[in-house]
């Protein structure tokens, strides 16, 4: 097991709608989270457990810096829930009501929503096949998969089924066989989404490097996005997720987010 530093490693343990977070506040000092060490804290049974760990970390431009860790140690770029329970942990330290935090997927703007909601500007949808990125060029509205799903980047790359029972799918043997398919050079979040209305989808995640999950910020706005692009919603919708409900709207400025956040506990780490 990786080791924490002698003093231990202090971190936080936030959600948004069950898709939960570890969060290790690196400001002012040099980076202390691993691959090996994320990949320790993850394991439900014998460390702490998560979707999704993240530090934030200075920047010289913005209010802070985050860097995203998949349970399995690799990188994300995109982490719209975590950002959005970072955000909220900022504001209230500061007493501010918006700010800016920067992700290797660019500047994200975060608000106070009222209500005790939370929301963050994911930026815009990517939609080419070299941005996702696909292995070859093709029509990202359907790729040539059976289903033909749409793909989408968040920052970091999505593949959307929809399907008329999204709880019909096994998303156990779906997910993983999507996820690692030659298609997808970086591999793939997983969606499975069944259009309600124009402003209700109801969706379920396979999130890359983590599995199934509660919920996702990212994958929510790039199931969004799909089913807009398809003709299938208007630009504003609920996404109905296992965790609950998040709003996406998709605006001149990039598509936002908003939802609940949760600070579950504090904890040290001293695996």
């Amino acid at each position: 097991m990786e080791h924490a530093p002698a003093q231990g490693l202090p971190f936080m343990k936030m959600h948004g709608l069950g898709n939960d977070f570890v969060v290790v506040d690196d400001r002012g000092r040099p980076p202390r989270v691993t691959p090996a060490l994320a990949r320790a804290m993850a394991d439900r049974h014998r460390g702490v457990g998560f979707d999704q760990l993240a530090v934030i970390e200075d920047s010289p431009d913005t209010d802070a810096k985050l860097t995203f860790y998949n349970a399995d140690g690799s990188l994300s770029a995109a982490c719209g829930n975590a950002t959005r329970c970072i955000a909220r942990h900022l504001m209230d330290d500061t007493g501010r009501g918006a700010l800016i935090l920067t992700t290797d997927r660019g500047a994200l703007p975060c608000r106070d929503a009222g209500g005790g909601l939370t929301s963050v500007n994911m930026g815009h949808a990517l939609t080419g096949w070299d941005q996702i990125p696909l292995a070859e060029p093709m029509d990202t509205r359907a790729l040539p998969l059976d289903g033909g799903p749409s793909a989408t980047s968040m920052g970091n790359p999505h593949c959307t089924f929809f399907v008329p029972e999204a709880d019909a799918v096994d998303l156990e043997d779906l997910g993983p066989r999507i996820e690692h398919h030659p298609l997808f050079p970086d591999r793939t979040n997983v969606q499975v989404a069944s259009v309600i209305g124009p402003d209700t989808i109801r969706m379920r995640v396979w999130e890359r490097g983590t599995g199934i999950t509660l919920a996702s910020g990212s994958s929510s706005c790039a199931t969004a996005h799909a089913a807009h692009r398809r003709g299938l919603t208007g630009p504003a919708v609920t996404v109905r997720l296992d965790g609950g409900d998040i709003h996406i709207r998709i605006a001149s400025d990039g598509i936002w987010m908003t939802g609940p956040t949760a600070h579950v506990f504090d904890g040290v780490w001293r695996g």
